[in-house]
This record gives structure tokens, C-alpha cells and sequence, in this order.
């Protein structure tokens, strides 16, 4: 693809005006209508979208100033992307709120972040919402992103159960429809034809255009404030890097939440590139992918690990070639893994099936990505070259750093935590280690953090233990356990459809010590290549699910360490019991042996 026409940087909500006169008339988005039917679909041209964009963009210059934060508390919907990109229109900056977070979690970020005006959609978001209120002083207006949002029985039913809300009255005053919001900017566009063109031209590209938190496995998270150069030099840098198998025109489903950056910048590369997207959810978007047949997927590893188990196992190369389009759509040219690392067992399998899955590597900080594997340059056992932009290199203890032009400047309101974050020479410091192969390509290696001192006195990184299960086709997480222990032990999480596809015809009764078996084979495989005191002695395979909504990941799909450790405390204690036993009985025998 000629990426010609994108070199000149602007701010986001640019790419659908200044193409608008080519495509008004054409398909944005593409809408689940379950009223018409199973598979049906409403359509959102551009035109639509760019007139609610601009609507709420004027309705939002009587709310906000340049600088003033604008929050979005919902799932995903077209809505919550006219809205994003109105903010940014208007001179503001754009706060995505999780829709898994917790009235605290929604409470902190918008009093931290002072935010003037709060997009919000669902009865369940709007409810955590209300119970946020002490902490919404700052905020004017509560734009319901559904006009069929019933706020007052929402709040008769938090009442009702007994939560402390805010008087009705007190809420009504802030509370305002996105069709009244639209009409009052609509009514705006009449008397000034031109403030739209004029405010959102005037928007400089090193205002702040987006301040996202970064979901912290342990404490309150930070808010990470990224200018609109900032975002759009690191766009250009993945246009350049992945312009061979990207195209104008793509059809792409859009599942990932647009709260976290992967999703926002996958409507975003959409809205530059023409793509039509289908908009999905993590439950139904990889059935959706027979239908649509998507041109472009961009997926996280486990939606990536459940398409590979379902055409791997297939009997004949051809078979699993024919079984593989079948699931896809059978017009994949460009695939995106994000989140996490990606087992190279899956990666191979796509690419035998002749599609590329690229992988980088960045940070929320970074804007967000540092590196990236490219169609014509690709290592599978790496995050991939760095990107144009940036500048890359390792610290003496491995650290990776990075400076350049898409680097943010500082978290907001956090002066200590910003000067701990970069070197004394401007060097932002990552928290991974890494190392770069002899050809140029990063590998993760460890985080530099996170560390377990076990009983011993040994500095375990527990990281750089749980990445070595990474390709495993069987194991979807480890966790290490141990600090101040005389050995370590783990967590298991096991890819279940994986794990029955092997076991096959093994009777029930005999299932259980078949997995432990397959589990106890892979430890044994990793124990080998580990110093005595990294070994892992025993493990627990565990069934309760680490996800988002039972706060054990966080939104980005981290681990939060503390916390499984604290869900599952009992289990890996257990572990140490017979241990216990034998150290109790040494000790009363050589009390023994001394009297």
C-alpha cells in the first residue's frame, strides 16, 4: 500500500472529515440488529458518524475547554467512537473508563483525572456510576449514550437495594441524552457553520489528546496523558512497518474494547484506512468470523489459541487448510496479536495456513508500540524491530528503554512516579528486560520488577519462570508462588479444548491423572533448563477462570499477581503441607535427641 497520502501527522478525528467527500456514502460500521433477525445487520455510513461527531463536538464546546478531560464509561458502540473522537475535536482529552472497573476503580479516575463531562451507556455502568457520585463534583454532564438508559430506574432500583445514591433531583441536573446533546450542537452548526472546522483545525498536535490509565496490578493506577503527536507519529511508524499487507477498504470485526489502546487504535488505523467494521464482543466475535469474513482480525493470544485448536487437529494438511478458512472466512490478509505473548505453536500454524500473525511489543507509555515484526522481516521467537521513530536500547541490567517522539511526558499528577520512570538522560524506562538477537530483533526475556525472594535468600524473577510456558499448546497460564519459601511452587490454568483434544478416548476415571501427567511432563521439560532454586517442586491445577470481571487479569490482560495470590492462597499453601509435616517431625526428633 502507498502510505503517501498518510505522512502529513494530524490529530485523530481528521481522518474521517478530510476523506469525507470520497466517502459519505459509504459503510463505516456495520451493527448487530437481533430485531431483524438472527445475522442481521444495521449499517452507519461515514457521513452519519462524521455528523454525530460534529454535533457532539459542538454540543461539548459549551462544556469543555481546551484541556479539559471528557470521560467514556461504556462498551463498545459507535456511539462511544463519536464520542471519542468529539472530544478530541473539541480541544479535549479523551479518558477511557474500563467497563470492567469498579465504582472505587470508576470513582478514582474520574476525581484524578477531573473530568468536566462523562459519556456513559448500560444500566449496570450507569448504576456503578451514581454509587461513584462523592467524586464527581467536578464533572457537569452525564451524556447517556442510549436514549432508552432509564437513569431514574436505576436509581430507584440501587435504592431499593439498599446503596447509598444521591437524590434524583441532584443527578437530573447533570444528566443529558445523546439525542438532546446532538440536537443542541445540531442547533450550534446553524448559527456558526464554521465553529466545527474552526475549533477542531485549531487543536494543535502537541495538546494532550487521549490520557489513559494503566491498570496496575497492585495499587491505584497511573494516568498516562499522550499527545496527539505523540499518537500519530507511532501510527505512521506501524503504517510504514506492516504497508505491504495493509489495503484501503478492509473489512475488519472490532471486538477489542476501544477503552484499552490496542482497541482505540484499531478504530482509529480504520477510520485512516476506509475499513468497514463489524462491531462484535469477546463472547461472539470468532463465530462472527464465518459470516463476515473479515479482510483484517485484530485478537488477543487466547481467540488466536482457540482458532488454532479447532482446524490443528485435523487429520491432512489439506483438511486442516480447508477447516481453517472455514472458521476464518477464508480472506484473512492482515492479523494483529496484542495483549500478551503468543505461542509459537499457533503462530506457525497460521502461517502454514499462509497467514502472518504480527506481534510487536510497547507500552501505554510508548503511545503504544516500540517494536514490531513486519511482513518482510519476522522472527517468531521475537517482539520484532524497532520502529522508526524510536529510539531502543538496554540498560546494564537488560533494562529495556526508549526515547523518541512517541514517548509520553509524564503521568499526570504524579511528579515522583514520572522522575522514577526515566533516566537522569531522558530515557523512559520500561520495567522488561530484554536482549536483541544477533539480526536486530527484540526478545522479552523477564520483568524487572516483579521479584521472589524465596527462603534462601535467592532473587527469583517469577517472569522469567512463567515465560518458558508460553508456547505451551496445553498450558494457558502458570503463576509462580513462593516468596519465602524454601521452594517454589505453581499455578496451572490449562487450554481445556487443547487439553481433551490430546487425551482423546481416555476413559473418565483415568482423566484426572492423565492431565497431571501432561501437566508433570511439561515441568519436568522446564525444570531442566532452571538453576536448582527456580525449580518448580510441585503445582495445582486450578479451575476458576483468571479474567477481567473477577479482577484476577487486569483490562490489558496482565496477571495481577497479588491478587491470585491472595484468590488462591489455601490451594498454594497446601502445597508446602507435607513439607511442613516433615519439617515438624525433624524438629521434635532433634529436640528428642537433645534431651
Amino acid at each position: 500500500m502507498d502510505i503517501t497520502p498518510f505522512l502529513d501527522l494530524r490529530i485523530a478525528p481528521r481522518a474521517v472529515f478530510d476523506a469525507l467527500a470520497d466517502r459519505s456514502t459509504r459503510v463505516r460500521f456495520m451493527i448487530p440488529d437481533p430485531a431483524k433477525g438472527p445475522g442481521e445487520w444495521r449499517a452507519v455510513t461515514w457521513g452519519a458518524f462524521a455528523q454525530e461527531i460534529r454535533e457532539l463536538a459542538l454540543f461539548l464546546g459549551g462544556v469543555i475547554k481546551g484541556g479539559d478531560r471528557g470521560a467514556i464509561y461504556a462498551p463498545n458502540r459507535v456511539e462511544w467512537a463519536s464520542a471519542a473522537l468529539a472530544i478530541q475535536a473539541a480541544g479535549g482529552v479523551m479518558v477511557p473508563i474500563y467497563p470492567a472497573s469498579t465504582p472505587e476503580q470508576v470513582a478514582y479516575v474520574a476525581s484524578h483525572s477531573d473530568a468536566k463531562v462523562i459519556f456513559v451507556d448500560t444500566p449496570a455502568l450507569l448504576g456503578k456510576l451514581l454509587m461513584s457520585w462523592s467524586s464527581l463534583e467536578a464533572v457537569e454532564r452525564i451524556v447517556l449514550l442510549d436514549d432508552a438508559l432509564d437513569a431514574a430506574r436505576v436509581h430507584e432500583s440501587l435504592r431499593g437495594k439498599g446503596v447509598q445514591v444521591p437524590a434524583f433531583e441532584d443527578v437530573e441536573r447533570k444528566l443529558i441524552t445523546i439525542s438532546r446533546a446532538r440536537a443542541l450542537g445540531a442547533a450550534r452548526d446553524r448559527e456558526d457553520p464554521l465553529a466545527f472546522e474552526r475549533t477542531m483545525h485549531g487543536v494543535s498536535l502537541d495538546q494532550h489528546s487521549v490520557m489513559l490509565y494503566t491498570s496496575g496490578t497492585s495499587g491505584n493506577p497511573k494516568g498516562v496523558p499522550l499527545t496527539h503527536r505523540n499518537v500519530a507519529v507511532n501510527g505512521l511508524d506501524w503504517l510504514k512497518c506492516n504497508a505491504p499487507v495493509l489495503h484501503e477498504g478492509g473489512v475488519d470485526i472490532l471486538w477489542l474494547p476501544m477503552s484499552h489502546i490496542f482497541g482505540f487504535g484499531e478504530m482509529c488505523i480504520g477510520n485512516s484506512l476506509g475499513w468497514t467494521s463489524y462491531l462484535s464482543d469477546p463472547a461472539t466475535c470468532l463465530a462472527r468470523l464465518p459470516e463476515v469474513k473479515p479482510t483484517v482480525f485484530f485478537s488477543v493470544p487466547s481467540h488466536w489459541e482457540k482458532l488454532s485448536i479447532q482446524a490443528m487437529h485435523e487429520p491432512t494438511p489439506a483438511a486442516r487448510l480447508d477447516k481453517f478458512k472455514a472458521i476464518t472466512g477464508g480472506k484473512l490478509k492482515f492479523c494483529l496479536s496484542g495483549g500478551a505473548g503468543l505461542k509459537r505453536e499457533v503462530k506457525d500454524f497460521f502461517y502454514s495456513c499462509g497467514v502472518l500473525i504480527i506481534e510487536g511489543y510497547g507500552l501505554t507509555e510508548t503511545s503504544p508500540t516500540l517494536t514490531l515484526n513486519r511482513p518482510d522481516a519476522f522472527r517468531f521467537d521475537t517482539v520484532g524491530k524497532v520502529v522508526p521513530s524510536v529510539e531502543v536500547k538496554l540498560a546494564e541490567d537488560g533494562e529495556i528503554l526508549a526515547r523518541g517522539p512517541s514517548v509520553f511526558g509524564g503521568y499526570h499528577k504524579d511528579a515522583e512516579a514520572t522522575a522514577e520512570a526515566f533516566t537522569a538522560d531522558g530515557w523512559f524506562k520500561t520495567g522488561d528486560v530484554g536482549r536483541f538477537t544477533e539480526d536486530g530483533f527484540l526478545q522479552i526475556i523477564d520483568r524487572k520488577k516483579d521479584i521472589l525472594v524465596t527462603a534462601g535468600g535467592k532473587n527469583v524473577p517469577p517472569a522469567n519462570i512463567e515465560l518458558r510456558f508460553r508456547d505451551d499448546p496445553f498450558i494457558a497460564n502458570v503463576v509462580v508462588y513462593g516468596e519465602a519459601k524454601k521452594f517454589l511452587v505453581a499455578g496451572v490454568w490449562l487450554n481445556e479444548d487443547a487439553v481433551a483434544a490430546h487425551l482423546g478416548d481416555v476413559a473418565a476415571e483415568g482423566r484426572d491423572a492423565a492431565r497431571r501427567a501432561l501437566v508433570q511432563k511439561r515441568f519436568d521439560q522446564i525444570n531442566a533448563e532452571l538453576a536448582s532454586y527456580e525449580t518448580l517442586k510441585k503445582f495445582v491445577i486450578l479451575t476458576e477462570a483468571l479474567t477481567v470481571e473477577n479482577e484476577l487479569l487486569t483490562p490489558s490482560l496482565k496477571v495481577r499477581r497479588k491478587k491470585v495470590n491472595e484468590r488462591f492462597k489455601t490451594e498454594f499453601e497446601a502445597l508446602y503441607e507435607d513439607t511442613r509435616a516433615a519439617d515438624e517431625k525433624a524438629r521434635t526428633t532433634e529436640r528428642e535427641a537433645q534431651a
